[in-house]
């Protein structure tokens, strides 16, 4: 062996001999804690989901709406006509839930929850009790709006509904049975996107017109409703209001009311009092034939209103609408989603064909012509408005010509027998054309004993006999 392999072998020799005495300056018990620390801190992590965030994100902004209401009770058995005094109402306490708009304590709630309310309640996670006011209600939308004095509340993150994705994950907040329970923190429930743009079919006892909806798989339960639903990245996306259910229970059905049409309402209803529709000036057909689904093809025009903004736009009776706002128009229904969210001034884009050729227009979006006629008075409590081709296209009316009751009060309906959307179409033997034909017409033969009013209720004919002092 060599002068110079003999070093090297010494050099490897040291190393090697130096090398336990390195590891054991570490204690076992150290490295043991910190591999613990790290699993520790590994599971911490994964415990904190897109879910958790986006929860706590939203969670402080809910808030449970507390209503008192008062309901004439009905007698229901023989017992009942002995037992309950006519007249006779009781006190009713409901409850929903809502979120926080805005840090000055303005609250969206669904109008169902408010309905008919004659004190409202809001109640905060931390569970602060603020009498609220109602600022407004559109049940056609099921939208409602709450003020609370209170500036030091917060407000919930807001994010859009439109590039929703089926499949992603949600979360439903809310306070469900929460007259079964001691606290006031919202619970939470999570699920996915299970379909966007569903159309309710309307039933009769509905008065609120649910198209265009969220669906979700997150369980939505009575409490629920007004409550916001909210995606991944903690942001409200839309405001729960119905399920399907044969319980009334939760089976994975639920449907939210899309923000941005939520908000729109809500501006209105704060601005206004009241919403100011959508009129096109146009019918389409398949509105007797809400259950044909169709596919494709799109809604074929019916009749366009000469001078309103369909005709305008240069629309025409037997063109085919196809998409309208880059939404396919597949059923009537679609179409009913489209004229919800917008207003007047708006510009609504439309994608249409006619003989075969496509075309696509901007139709600038009016306030509808009820809301913009000239009211006359009679009868005291009464107003009325004159019937012109705007106004029965709005209303669906068949003729062109009388007076429209758009107010009335209760006394004089129940004296009278008319109602609102009644149109007046002649008093005794003298012929309405207009409301100021009506107002004559009633001052005339008022003290004249018996008067008879001719008028059309939902498409049919009908008279009304009573007395005008």
């Amino acid at each position: 062996m060599t002068a110079r392999a003999g070093l090297a072998l010494l050099a490897l020799l040291a190393c090697e001999s130096h090398a336990p005495a390195a590891q054991a300056d570490v204690p076992q018990d150290s490295v043991g804690t910190a591999a613990r620390r790290e699993t520790g801190r590994r599971l911490e992590e994964g415990r904190r989901t897109a879910i958790v965030e986006a929860a706590a994100r939203v969670a402080p902004a809910v808030v449970s709406v507390n209503v008192v209401r008062r309901e004439r009770q009905v007698p229901r058995t023989p017992f009942d006509f002995f037992f309950v005094p006519r007249g006779y109402e009781r006190e009713v306490k409901g409850l929903g839930s809502g979120f926080l708009v805005s840090s000055d304590g303005t609250v969206i709630t669904n109008q169902h929850v408010v309905e008919g309310a004659e004190q409202i309640v809001v109640t905060t996670r931390e569970g602060r009790d603020f009498e609220a006011k109602l600022l407004g209600e559109d049940p056609l939308t099921d939208i409602a709006v709450l003020k609370v004095e209170a500036h030091d509340l917060g407000s919930a993150p807001i994010g859009r509904s439109s590039d929703l994705m089926i499949g992603e994950w949600v979360v439903a907040i809310g306070n469900p049975y929460a007259y079964l329970l001691g606290n006031s923190e919202p619970t939470v429930t999570a699920g996915v996107v299970s379909a966007v743009d569903r159309n309710l079919l309307p039933t009769g006892d509905q008065p609120g017109v649910y198209v265009g909806m969220i669906q979700t798989d997150a369980s939505v339960n009575p409490g629920n409703s007004g409550g916001p639903l909210v995606n991944a990245l903690g942001e409200v996306v839309g405001v729960n209001s119905s399920i399907f259910s044969n319980t009334g229970g939760s089976i994975g059905i639920g449907f939210a009311i899309p923000i941005e049409r939520a908000l729109r309402v809500a501006r209105e209803l704060e601005r206004h009092g009241t919403v100011r529709r959508a009129w096109v000036g146009l019918d389409v057909t398949g509105a007797e034939e809400l259950r044909e689904w169709k596919q494709s093809g799109g809604l074929r025009v019916a009749r366009v209103v000469g001078g309103g903004p369909a005709a305008r736009a240069g629309l025409e009776a037997g063109d085919v609408l196809l998409r309208a706002q880059n939404r396919e128009l597949r059923t009537f229904l679609d179409w009913e989603a489209v004229k919800l969210d917008v207003g007047p001034g708006d510009s609504l884009r439309l994608s249409l064909t006619r003989s075969g050729r496509q075309r696509s227009t901007v139709l600038v979006v009016e306030e509808l012509p009820t809301a913009r006629s000239p009211r006359v008075s009679a009868l005291g409590d009464v107003e009325l408005i004159s019937v012109t081709q705007a106004v029965q296209q709005e209303r669906g009316l068949s003729r062109a010509r009388g007076a429209l009751i758009v107010t009335i009060g209760d006394e004089t309906r129940a004296a009278t027998g008319l109602q609102v959307g009644d149109v007046v179409l002649q008093v005794n033997r003298v012929s309405v054309d207009t409301a100021e034909d009506a107002r004559s017409a009633f001052r005339t033969a008022a003290g004249g004993g018996a008067i008879r009013v001719y008028f059309e209720r939902r498409q049919q004919l009908g008279y009304s006999d009573f007395y005008v002092r």
